[in-house]
């Protein structure tokens, strides 16, 4: 698969039909999901919950118009509202749902002449680390199909690894573009918090979800964040404020750049595999012009656990709304209203979703509130100003590993919630503060791919971009393994 601008060029000087990538990407969609969408099993990747089919893309008309991505098959999320496509965000509480209106993001793709694919698989409603949470079956990692892809976007990262597509769109609250990326060997960004508009993304927890995208090449996610990002009136969490080229650093090299690593995210959980390919990374981009700087992150230590409080917080209230009145699946063969609520919550949502409602729950309860949701909010403060003091101390850009170890195995942590949170560790600390971030793929252990994440101030993407493209750049195709 071509990547986005080489797609895009292709058609636009005619040198293939509009809609021959799309129909290219379903062959290839079908041809490893070996199967019904979204009945799980079998030995396909699963990636995908709806497509279109081989007959849909024989005859698909892609409309003229001078989009800067015209022709270009995407794949998206399915937390993310379509027309074209049911939005079940995973979960049988949904199934088989058709909103009645588009997320910005969607819409902004296909007025740019993008071809919406399919939705892909994620943990249900985008909670977990590993897409094994979905109602609808695991997503299997494209390198080895006994891993796990990381999530919660788990679906759209296996489905750019698997080159079904260029590049995709994922929703990421802690970590959940950026550590799938990491697993699946490809490049996943999440912009500053309030770049995207979140309109017809279905929340999570509402001050932590950011939409964000993942691409074959550090390029690929640059253009098609430069399509979605932008101020959206519908969204009152999103900035008004201008969007830069994101391209404009994509011949820029790491001289000058001044690189933080932070002392707390090299520490003993870290595998030995991740430490080492992390360190040659770090010493490439020294060796071709970067200062490499030793900082603190202090209160790093708070962030997972002020994280999951958050978070389960802001869940238990989100998900209020799923409850089989107004849509969705609705159990009515109780006897009042509050046995309707309480056998439709039962029966629609998975194991997960109800850990996380329950424990935001009593986070929130009279009495408690100021012991957890509180302390948590307090710590969230320190995170983000250890951040601000780092950056305002000269640093450009901070790097860190993306997750403390590769793609683990499927099964080994659906039982252990605390391990399987622990793959979030490194990732939160961005949601946290709302800053951009993104994982670039810096080399192999054990034949399993390693993601760098590089951390940049709130707005600076541009800056993010360009230490981006000059890791990718002194890493080149050449990639060690242990």
């Amino acid at each position: 698969m071509k990547g986005v601008a080489s797609t895009a060029g292709a058609v636009r000087e005619g040198q293939v039909d509009a809609a021959e990538p799309s129909r290219r990407a379903v062959a290839r969609l079908h041809e490893l999901h070996e199967g019904p969408l979204g009945e799980g099993g079998g030995e396909g990747l699963n990636a995908f919950l709806a497509a279109l089919s081989n007959d849909d893309a024989s005859t698909l008309d892609v409309p003229e118009n001078d989009g800067c991505i015209r022709g270009v098959p995407v794949a998206v999320k399915d937390n993310m509202t379509t027309l074209d496509f049911p939005t079940t965000c995973g979960s049988k509480i949904l199934e088989g749902y058709r909103p009645p209106y588009e997320a910005t993001v969607v819409r902004r793709l296909k007025e740019e002449g993008a071809v919406i694919v399919g939705k892909t698989n994620l943990d249900e409603f985008a909670m977990g680390s590993s897409t094994e949470n979905s109602a609808y079956g695991p997503v299997l990692n494209p390198v080895d199909h006994s891993r796990v892809t990381g999530g919660s976007s788990g679906g759209s990262a296996a489905a750019v690894a698997a080159g079904i597509v260029p590049a995709a769109l994922g929703s990421d609250t802690g970590g959940s573009v950026r550590q799938p990326a990491s697993f699946c060997g490809v490049v996943g960004l999440k912009p500053t918090y309030g770049r995207v508009s979140r309109y017809g993304l279905v929340a999570f927890a509402s001050s932590l979800d950011q939409v964000g995208v993942f691409g074959g090449t550090v390029a690929d996610a640059a253009d098609l964040l430069q399509v979605i990002a932008g101020h959206d009136p519908r969204d009152s969490t999103s900035v008004d404020r201008p969007v830069p080229d994101f391209s404009g650093e994509r011949d820029a090299d790491a001289e000058g750049l001044v690189v933080g690593v932070p002392t707390e995210y090299f520490g003993d959980a870290l595998g030995p595999g991740v430490r080492v390919r992390c360190r040659e990374a770090l010493d490439a981009l020294e060796a071709n012009g970067a200062r490499i700087r030793e900082v603190s992150l202090p209160n790093t230590t708070y962030a997972l656990s002020a994280y999951y409080v958050i978070a389960t917080a802001e869940a238990s209230s989100n998900l209020a709304r799923f409850d089989g009145v107004r849509y969705g699946l609705s159990d009515r063969e109780g006897g009042d209203l509050g046995e309707m609520y309480e056998r439709t919550r039962t029966v629609g949502f998975g194991q997960e979703v109800k850990r996380r409602i329950l424990l935001g729950t009593f986070a929130l309860t009279a009495g408690y509130h100021d012991q957890y949701y509180g302390r948590a909010q307090r710590a969230r403060g320190l995170v983000a100003a250890d951040f601000e003091a780092v950056f305002a101390s000269g640093v450009d850009v901070i790097f860190t590993p993306t997750s403390p170890t590769v793609a683990f195995p499927l099964g080994e942590r659906v039982q252990d919630p605390l391990q399987m949170y622990l793959a979030d560790v490194f990732t939160v600390t961005a949601n946290l503060a709302g800053l951009p971030a993104i994982s670039v793929p810096v080399g192999v252990s054990d034949g399993l791919p390693v993601g760098g994440q590089l951390l940049a101030p709130r707005w600076g993407e541009a800056t993010l971009f360009r230490a981006a493209y000059a890791l990718e750049s002194v890493l080149g195709s050449e990639v060690s393994d242990d």
